[in-house]
């Protein structure tokens, strides 16, 4: 496979409601999918950086400016012939986990079509749909919260994640617990609102039987999180913390977590997130599939990755309703509180061409 260049592509996409979590309140995504172009197939990948560094260092125009600056140059240097080759090409390159994720995802999605296999049949997918969870935001009350949560369930969805944050902690979750009672698979994440001197206090979750606390503390505050998994009886599952099968390991080694969410772009692509998998399955560590409000094209990898056998609890695999009225790809609709794994060449979906063109802010050609 001879690769010809890349397409970088800016999309805006309204969401259908406020999405609100401790760090920021997200209205519209600005979504860069890039294109890999060969003399084989072409291939999409979707970079789930955000428009400001708020989640991570990555920010939407860092992202497009390290791949046209320094990646593909050393890509188109390089000469790679396979999807493998992107990650030992860029790793002297520090960082941009979410840049260098989105190229490899475009050159696999290429590779796959062309060879007429599957992101799920590669990966090691071994189901035919797989459970949806739904991440419910902070809201301005209460009674909006319950009223959401109430919509959500109605809707099949079987697993409900809150975003808390000081302040917005125990009564919101015990509100959810007393309206819906005990049965509902309930969890939190705080994306890093809290720090150790908080512990006595998410100790207090523990009322609630919880399947886990996300990413209580700062992300680098692994020491924290081990001494936090001594205090609280609510596993401790690390998102932000987890960004390479090596930080992976070094967290279960020091029992900073029990339970790890595996998000693609964040550990710099989906082979390094199936190695995640392995690691965590060797050592008996649950996983699921954390969502970063991707598009059509995010959703049908992170579904495929889903399907793999140690993603034993529900993922934030929601369907397409849930942030956007219209996808740039045939929605993704649940049904029983499942999504079908995509079963076509690749990614096993496409833009649709006229949605993709009328939500288009920028396009821009990179040659190899």
């Amino acid at each position: 496979m001879k690769l010809e260049g890349f397409e970088l592509r800016r999309v805006a996409m309204p969401l259908v409601s406020p999405f609100r979590t401790s760090f920021s309140t997200q209205t519209a995504r600005d979504i860069l999918l890039v294109k890999a172009v060969t003399d084989a197939a072409e291939g999409w990948g979707e970079c789930v950086t955000l428009f400001d560094p708020l989640y991570s260092p990555e920010y939407v125009e860092g992202a497009a400016d390290v791949m046209r600056r320094f990646f593909i140059p050393a890509l188109a240097a390089a000469g790679i012939g396979d999807a493998h080759a992107v990650g030992e090409t860029l790793k002297p390159y520090k960082g941009h986990r979410m840049a260098k994720g989105a190229l490899e995802m475009a050159v696999l999605d290429a590779e796959l079509r062309a060879e007429g296999r599957s992101f799920a049949r590669e990966l090691g997918g071994v189901g035919d749909i797989v459970p949806c969870g739904v991440s419910v935001g902070i809201m301005d009350s209460i009674p909006q919260l319950l009223d959401a949560v109430d919509g959500y369930l109605g809707e099949g969805y079987l697993r409900i994640k809150l975003k808390i944050e000081p302040g917005w902690d125990l009564e919101p979750v015990r509100a959810v617990r007393e309206r819906f009672g005990d049965d509902v698979l309930l969890q939190v994440d705080a994306n890093t609102a809290y720090t150790l001197r908080d512990a006595r206090h998410l100790a207090k979750l523990d009322d609630f039987d919880l399947l886990l606390i996300e990413q209580p503390l700062e992300e680098e505050d692994v020491l924290g999180h081990a001494d936090l998994a001594r205090i609280v009886q609510t596993p401790i599952c690390l998102d932000e913390s987890i960004t390479s099968a090596q930080t992976a390991a070094a967290a279960i080694r020091l029992e900073a977590t029990s339970i790890i969410n595996i998000k693609p772009g964040r550990v710099g692509g989906y082979l390094e997130a199936r190695r995640i998998h392995d690691l965590a399955a060797a050592h008996g560590v649950p996983v699921w599939c954390g969502g970063m409000v991707e598009s059509g094209i995010g959703r049908a990898a992170n579904v495929a990755l889903a399907s793999l056998p140690g993603f034993t609890l529900p993922g934030d695999v929601s369907a397409s309703g849930r942030f956007y009225e219209t996808d740039i790809t045939e929605p993704f609709v649940m049904t029983d509180g499942h999504l079908e794994v995509p079963t076509g060449p690749g990614l096993g979906v496409t833009p649709v061409v006229s949605v993709l063109d009328e939500l288009t802010t920028s396009v821009e050609w990179i040659p190899a």
